[in-house]
C-alpha cells in the first residue's frame, strides 16, 4: 500500500528524519508543548545518517522497533493523574550499517546526549560489557526510548538484547545485570511469578532509565507465547496494590477476549526503583492490539472504550492518531501497535504506541 501522509509531511519524497520530525512536532503540539526544538534535534541525532535517507530508497537496516522496519516508534502515556509524556523508541543505525555499526553509531549518540543534557551513564556503563559483545545476536543489541514531558527536561532510557549473547545465556544475563545493579531479589521475584510456562515464557528486554532519581527504573520485559489473562494477572501478583480485575478488563476489551493470546505475544514488565526496595514497584501489560483486530479503526474503537471507562479524555487518543497519519484509519492496521496498562505505586496509565508507518501501510486484516 503507498506510504500514508502524516501531519504536515509533503507529497514529495521526504527523507526518514523530515517524515517522523513532522509527525513528532504534530504529537508535541497535540499533548501541550510549548517549545519542540529539543525533542526534534534529539530526533535527528537519533537517526543519525539514516535520517537523511529518502523514504523511497526503502530502510537502511531490517530494525525490529516497527513492522516495516522504520527505526523508530512513537507512543503517548496517559497518566491516570492526567499527566502526558511523548516517548520515542528508537534504533540509531550505522553507517554502513551492520550489528556491531550499530551498536557504535548507538554508543555515539549516547556520548553526545549525555554531554549535552548532562545524563548520568552510570548504570549503562555497569552493564555495557555484560550486554554489549564484540559480535552480538539477535535482532538487535540495545535501544534507546526518549521521553519527553511538556515543558520537562528530557529523559533517556536505554534497552538492552538479553539474548545479545544467544538466547540459552540470557538468564544468566538477566540474573548478573540485576545483581550489578544492587537487585539481587528482582530476579527471583520475576521468573518466579511470570517464567512458570516453560519456553512459552521469555526474556525480552532489559532496560534501565538513565537518570539519578529515585523513581529511576529498573525494568525487565518478559513475553508470554500463547498466554491468557490468568497469566498476565499471576504476573502481575507480584506487585503489591495490583487489582487484577482491571487486568482482565484491559485484556477483554482490547483482545475482545481473556486469551488465550495467540498472535504476537502479552508482554509483562516489572519497574524496580530505588524507592521500593522491597519488590517491583509497577506491573506493566503490553497487548499488541494490531494483531488482534481488522484494521485500525476496529483499534480505534477498543482503546477509546478502555480509556472512556477509566475517566481518561479519549480525544487525546485521536489528536495523537491525527498527529502521526491522515490516512482513513480502516484502510490499514498496525498504525495502533500496541497498548499497555501501567499499575502500581508509582504512577498507573495506560500507553498507546503508534507507528511511523514510514515505509509501508499493511492491508486491513493482515496478521501482524
Amino acid at each position: 500500500m503507498p506510504r500514508p501522509v502524516g501531519a504536515n509531511v509533503s507529497v514529495a519524497d521526504p527523507t526518514l528524519f523530515e517524515h517522523t520530525r513532522d509527525q513528532l512536532r504534530a504529537l508535541c503540539a497535540e499533548n501541550g508543548f510549548t517549545d519542540d526544538t529539543r525533542p526534534v534535534e534529539l530526533l535527528r541525532h537519533l537517526l543519525g545518517p539514516a535520517g537523511g535517507r529518502p523514504l523511497s530508497a526503502g530502510p537502511a537496516w531490517p530494525t525490529d522497533v516497527a513492522d516495516d522496519a522504520t527505526p523508530v516508534e512513537f507512543s503517548v502515556a496517559l497518566d491516570d493523574s492526567g499527566d502526558r509524556a511523548v516517548r520515542i523508541l528508537g534504533e540509531t543505525v550505522g553507517q554502513p550499517p551492520g550489528a556491531a555499526e550499530n551498536v557504535a553509531a548507538a554508543r555515539r549518540f549516547l556520548d553526545r546526549t549525555s554531554a549535552t543534557l548532562g545524563i548520568p551513564t552510570g548504570r549503562f556503563d555497569a552493564l555495557a560489557d555484560l550486554f554489549l559483545p564484540e559480535e552480538p545476536q539477535g535482532k538487535f543489541a540495545f535501544w534507546y526510548s526518549l521521553i519527553f514531558r511538556p515543558d520537562g527536561a528530557a529523559k533517556l532510557k536505554v534497552y538492552f538484547n538479553p539474548a545479545v549473547r544467544g538466547p540459552e545465556r540470557a538468564p544468566e544475563l538477566v540474573a548478573e545485570a540485576f545483581g550489578r545493579l544492587g537487585l539481587h531479589d528482582a530476579y527471583d521475584t520475576a521468573t518466579q511469578n511470570a517464567m512458570v510456562r516453560g519456553d512459552a515464557d521469555t526474556f525480552s528486554f532489559f532496560a534501565v532509565d538513565l537518570d539519578d532519581d529515585p523513581l529511576s527504573r529498573v525494568k525487565l520485559y518478559i513475553s508470554h507465547d500463547a498466554a491468557t489473562s490468568d497469566d498476565a494477572e499471576r504476573a502481575a501478583k507480584a506487585v503489591v496494590g495490583v487489582e487484577p480485575e482491571r487486568i482482565r478488563e484491559f485484556c477483554e476489551v482490547l483482545g475482545t477476549d481473556t486469551g488465550p493470546f495467540t498472535g504476537r505475544p502479552l508482554v509483562s514488565s516489572y519497574s524496580f526503583v530505588e524507592a521500593a526496595p522491597d519488590g517491583p514497584a509497577n506491573y506493566s501489560l503490553y497487548l499488541p492490539v494490531r494483531s488482534y483486530v481488522h484494521d485500525d479503526a476496529v483499534a480505534r474503537e477498543r482503546v477509546r472504550t478502555f480509556l472512556e471507562r477509566h475517566g481518561a479524555d479519549a480525544s487525546t487518543l485521536d489528536a495523537a492518531l491525527r498527529a502521526v497519519s491522515r490516512r482513513p484509519l480502516a484502510d490499514g492496521v498496525g498504525l495502533l501497535a500496541h497498548v499497555s496498562l501501567r499499575l502500581g505505586r508509582y504512577g498507573t496509565g495506560t500507553t498507546v504506541y503508534l507507528s511511523s508507518e514510514a515505509y509501508d501501510v499493511p492491508a486491513p486484516g493482515t496478521a501482524l
